[in-house]
C-alpha cells in the first residue's frame, strides 16, 4: 500500500535483542497476570502515579514548563501556579481528561475509530484552541526540525482511514503494532496542534486492551524520541519501537516491583557494578541496559536494573560460549 509515497506495508523493525525483549516483557506481563485481581487501594495508588507521570512527561515533552510536582498541585489541589501560564494549566487538565476518556474506551475487543480519535484530540485542546479542538487540519504544516513535509491536509481524512482500518486488521504483534501506529499517526499529522499528545493517548489503548499498563515516553528522552520518529519516516522503526519497549517494560516493572516489593532490589547502575559479583564497567551495563539486553529501567536520567539481572546475562553469554 502506497500513501503520499510511502510504503505502508514495508517496514523494518528488527534490532539486536529484540525477541529477547518481547518474550521478558511477555513473561512480565504473565506475572502481572497472576497477581491479578489487584487489591483496590494498591491499584489506585499506581494508577495515579503513572496517570501524573504520562501527563507530566507528554506535555513536557511538547514545552509544557510544569514540574511534576507543580503538575500534581494542578490536577489534585486544582491550584494556580505563579509564573506558568493558564495555558500549561490548561494542557494539564485536559491531559488528565483525556486520559480517563482512554480508560473508558478500554475493552478487550475495542477498535479504533474516527470518532474516538477526534474526542480525545478534543479534549487535548479543549480551554485552549477550540476552533481546532477535534477536527483535522485543513491546510499544510511543517514541522520544525522534523525530516519530512507532512501530507496534503485535503488527504488527512482518508489517511486516517487507512490508518484505522490497519491498525484493527494488520496480523502482527500488538507491541510492534503499537509503535508503528504511533509514529504513522504523527506522520498524517492530522491536526494543526496536539498531534503527539494525541498519539501517545491513542497508541496506549493498544496496550491497554491487552491488559498491559500504558507506555510512557519520558521529558528526557525527549531528543531520542524525535531522533526515533525521524528515522521511521525512512521507513526503519528499531528506534522507535525499542523506545516504545522500553517504556511499556518500565511501566511493567513498577507494577511489579511495587506488589511484589522488590523495588529496593532495583539500583543505579553506578552503584550495580560496585557489587564484588559484578564484573563488568558502568558503560558497558548502561549499554545493556539502554539496548534491551538486561532487565532494566529509567528513572529521570538514570537507569536502574538489578544484580541479578546482570547475572543472568552473564550466565547467557557463557552458554552461548560454550555451545559454539
Amino acid at each position: 500500500m502506497y500513501i503520499c509515497g510511502m510504503e505502508w506495508t514495508k517496514y523494518n523493525y528488527e534490532f539486536e535483542g529484540l525477541n529477547i525483549y518481547l518474550d521478558r516483557i511477555a513473561e512480565k506481563k504473565m506475572q502481572l497476570d497472576k497477581l491479578r485481581p489487584i487489591p483496590t487501594i494498591a491499584l489506585m495508588s499506581i494508577k495515579e502515579s503513572l496517570t501524573l507521570e504520562w501527563t507530566y512527561n507528554s506535555n513536557s515533552i511538547e514545552g509544557n514548563t510544569l514540574s511534576l510536582h507543580e503538575t500534581k498541585l494542578v490536577l489534585e489541589e486544582g491550584m494556580t501556579i505563579k509564573g506558568k501560564s493558564l495555558r500549561e494549566h490548561f494542557e494539564a487538565v485536559n491531559h488528565q481528561d483525556a486520559i480517563d476518556y482512554v480508560e473508558g474506551l478500554v475493552t478487550p475487543d475495542y477498535v479504533f475509530t474516527t470518532s474516538d480519535i477526534l474526542s480525545v484530540h478534543a479534549l487535548v485542546l479543549d480551554k485552549i484552541e477550540k476552533d481546532y479542538a477535534g477536527r483535522f487540519r485543513t491546510s499544510a504544516v511543517r514541522i520544525s526540525g522534523a525530516n519530512f513535509v507532512p501530507p496534503n491536509a485535503l488527504k488527512v481524512s482518508s489517511l486516517i482511514d487507512e490508518l484505522i482500518d490497519w491498525v484493527n486488521s494488520a496480523d502482527l504483534n500488538p507491541l510492534i503494532k503499537a509503535a508503528i501506529f504511533h509514529h504513522r499517526f504523527v506522520w498524517i499529522h492530522p491536526f494543526f496542534d496536539g498531534n503527539g499528545r494525541t498519539a501517545r493517548l491513542l497508541f496506549n489503548l493498544i496496550f491497554m486492551k491487552l491488559g498491559f499498563p500504558p507506555a510512557i515516553i519520558l521529558k528526557n528522552d525527549r531528543k531520542k524520541y524525535y531522533d526515533a520518529l525521524n528515522k521511521a519516516n525512512q521507513q526503519d522503526y528499531s528506534k522507535i519501537l525499542l523506545l516504545v519497549l522500553q517504556a511499556l517494560e518500565r511501566s511493567l516493572d513498577i507494577y511489579l516491583s511495587s506488589l511484589n516489593n522488590t523495588y529496593e532490589q532495583y539500583q543505579n547502575i553506578s552503584d550495580i557494578v560496585k557489587e564484588p559479583n559484578v564484573p563488568y564497567g558502568q558503560e558497558y551495563v548502561s549499554l545493556l541496559a539502554r539496548t534491551g539486553k538486561i532487565d532494566a529501567f529509567k528513572e529521570g536520567r538514570n537507569w536502574l536494573t538489578t544484580e541479578s539481572a546482570v547475572l543472568e546475562y552473564m550466565e547467557k553469554r557463557k552458554r552461548v560460549r560454550s555451545f559454539n
